[in-house]
C-alpha cells in the first residue's frame, strides 16, 4: 500500500532475511512454539495434558496456519494481543484450547519470543560481520605493501601502507564479533517465571513440587534450544538485556561508521572509491561527480544505531517494580529497528569491501609529494654519517623544510627541499645521494609484515571458525 508510510528500513535498506526475523509469521509462530513446549513439559511432568492436545498444538504451530483476520478481530474484542492469539489458536485445535497457556502470563510468550528472535538476528549479525571481514581480508593481503601517506590530525604523517590501514578496520570488527559473541553466550530464555516471577501458580498446578516447577522450564529451555533461563525475574526479564544487546549493535555501527568516514575522506583525495556502477549518477546537476553514497548511507544509518541505545537505557532503569508496560511500545520500535539498521549498515559495507577501487597513481603522487619531508630525518642522519654536526644539520634541514613548505602552500610549486638539500654545501649530498632516500617502502616500517601476522593469527581463525556464513552470495546493492 503507497497511501500510508513504510519504514524505510523495510523497504529500502534491510534484508528479507532479517525482515522475517521480525516479521508477525516469525513472531506468532514462535508464540506458537513455546505454547506447545509448555503442553508439553507440563504433560511430562503429570499434569492433565494429553499427548493429543500436544499433537494438535505442534499440527498448527506453523505460520502458515495463523488466521491474522481472526486474531485481529479478537485483539479489538478483547484489546489483548496474547489473549487474541490464545483465542485464534484454539479455534484451530478445540480439543487442545482448555489448557493453551495453562499457568503462563502474557511475558511468557512475548519475552522468550523476544530474546528467541534477537539471538536469531544476533547469529545474522554475526555471519554478515564475518563475511565483512572476509572482503576487507583480500583487500589487506593484496595491498600489504603498497605505502600510502597516514595521517594524524588528517595531516600526513609518517607512512603506512593501504593494506595496514585496513588491518585497523578489521581489527575493531573482530572487537565487535567478541561482543556478539559473548551476548550470544549468555542470553538466557526468561523461562516459566509468572506474573511476579514467583512462579505461583506453576507451584499450585504441580501441588507444591518446587522441583517439578524448576524442571518445566528447564524441559521449555532446552525444546527452544537455550541452556537455561535467567535466575530470576519479575514478570519480565530485565530490560538491561536489551540495553546491552542495542550496545553491542551500537559497537558494530561505530565500526562501520568509522570505516564509511574514513573512505569518505580516501574519496575527495581521489585515493580510494567505493564501488561506483556503468551507469549510476553522481549528482542531477554535476555529472561529473562521483559521491561516496553507500558510505554515506553507512554513517546516516550508523548514527540512528547509535542514538537508538538511549531507548534500551533508559527503557531499563525507568521499569518499576516487578513489571510496568510502558517498555513494550518502546521495545517493538528500538529493539527490531536497531538489528534492521545493522543489517543494512553490515549489507553495505560488504558490498563496498568487496569492491574498493585504488587508485595507486595517486596515491603513489601524493606519497612523492610528501616524501621529501619524511625522509629529512634519514637525510639528517646520511649527513652527520658523512662528518656532519647532528645539531647543526637539524636546524638547517629545518629552516630548508620551511623554505620548500611556504613554496608548495603560498606559490602552489613542487616540493623542491631534495633540491634545496643538494645545493647546501653543510649536508655534503649530491642528488644522487639523495635520491636513495626517495623509495617510499623504506618508510613503512612492519607494515606488510604487521598484515600478515594480524591475517594470520587473528582473522583466518574467525574466516575458518565461521566458514559457513561464506558460502552466500554477497549482497547486491542498488544506490
Amino acid at each position: 500500500m503507497k497511501d500510508r508510510y513504510e519504514s524505510p528500513l523495510s523497504g529500502r535498506y534491510a534484508s528479507r532475511e532479517m525482515q522475517y526475523i521480525f516479521s508477525p509469521d516469525k513472531k506468532f509462530s514462535t508464540w506458537r512454539r513455546l505454547w506447545v513446549a509448555l503442553a508439553r513439559g507440563e504433560m511430562e511432568l503429570g499434569l492433565p495434558v494429553t499427548q493429543e492436545q500436544v499433537d494438535e498444538l505442534e499440527a498448527h504451530a506453523d505460520a502458515s496456519c495463523i488466521d491474522y483476520d481472526l486474531a485481529a478481530q479478537k485483539e479489538r474484542e478483547l484489546r489483548h494481543d496474547v489473549m487474541a492469539h490464545i483465542h485464534t489458536y484454539g479455534v484451530q485445535c478445540p480439543t487442545a484450547m482448555p489448557i493453551i497457556h495453562l499457568g503462563a502470563t502474557s511475558c511468557y510468550v512475548g519475552d522468550n519470543t523476544d530474546v528467541i528472535l534477537m539471538r536469531e538476528a544476533l547469529l545474522l549479525v554475526r555471519n554478515k560481520l564475518v563475511r565483512v571481514l572476509d572482503k576487507l581480508a583480500a583487500f589487506a593481503d593484496k595491498y600489504k605493501a603498497l605505502p600510502t601517506l597516514g595521517f594524524t590530525h588528517f595531516q600526513s604523517a609518517q607512512m603506512v601502507t593501504v593494506g595496514k590501514r585496513a588491518t585497523l578496520w578489521m581489527n575493531e570488527l573482530l572487537m565487535d564479533l567478541d561482543e556478539v559473541e559473548y551476548r550470544l553466550s549468555t542470553l538466557k530464555l526468561l523461562g516459566s517465571k509468572g506474573t511476579t516471577g514467583t512462579q505461583a501458580s506453576f507451584l499450585e498446578l504441580f501441588g507444591g513440587d518446587h522441583e517439578k516447577v524448576k524442571a518445566l522450564e528447564e524441559k521449555i529451555a532446552r525444546e527452544m534450544g537455550f541452556a537455561g533461563v535467567v535466575p530470576v525475574s519479575g514478570q519480565t526479564y530485565s530490560r538491561k538485556v536489551d540495553y546491552n544487546i542495542l550496545s553491542t549493535l551500537s559497537g558494530v555501527a561505530q565500526s562501520a561508521s568509522k570505516f564509511a568516514t574514513d573512505l569518505r575522506l580516501l574519496c575527495h583525495l581521489k585515493e580510494v572509491e567505493e564501488p561506483f556502477e556503468k551507469n549510476q549518477i553522481g549528482s542531477s546537476a554535476m555529472p561529473y561527480k562521483r559521491n561516496p553514497m553507500r558510505c554515506e548511507r553507512i554513517c546516516s544509518l550508523a548514527r540512528y544505531v547509535m542514538c537508538d541505545v538511549m531507548n534500551g537505557a533508559v527503557t531499563a532503569s525507568s521499569q518499576w517494580f516487578e513489571r510496568t508496560l510502558d517498555d513494550s511500545a518502546n521495545k517493538r520500535l528500538s529493539v527490531p529497528e536497531a538489528f534492521l539498521a545493522v543489517d543494512a549498515i553490515l549489507n553495505i559495507y560488504e558490498n563496498v569491501a568487496g569492491g574498493l577501487i585504488v587508485h595507486e597513481k595517486v596515491i603513489e603522487k601524493h606519497v612523492m609529494e610528501e616524501l621529501p619531508f619524511m625522509a629529512s630525518e634519514n637525510i639528517m642522519m646520511d649527513a652527520v654519517k658523512r662528518g656532519g654536526d647532528r645539531q647543526a644539520l637539524h636546524e638547517r634541514i629545518r629552516v630548508l623544510s620551511i623554505e620548500a613548505g611556504k613554496q608548495v602552500k603560498d606559490e602552489g610549486k613542487p616540493n623542491d627541499l631534495i633540491d634545496r638539500v643538494a645545493a647546501d654545501p653543510m649536508f655534503g649530498l649530491d642528488r644522487e645521494a639523495l635520491m636513495a632516500h626517495m623509495e617510499p617502502s623504506r618508510y613503512i616500517g612492519r607494515c606488510p609484515e604487521q598484515v600478515d601476522d594480524f591475517l594470520a593469527r587473528c582473522v583466518r581463525p574467525v574466516l575458518d571458525k565461521y566458514a559457513s556464513a561464506l558460502s552466500g552470495e554477497a549482497v547486491a546493492l542498488t544506490v
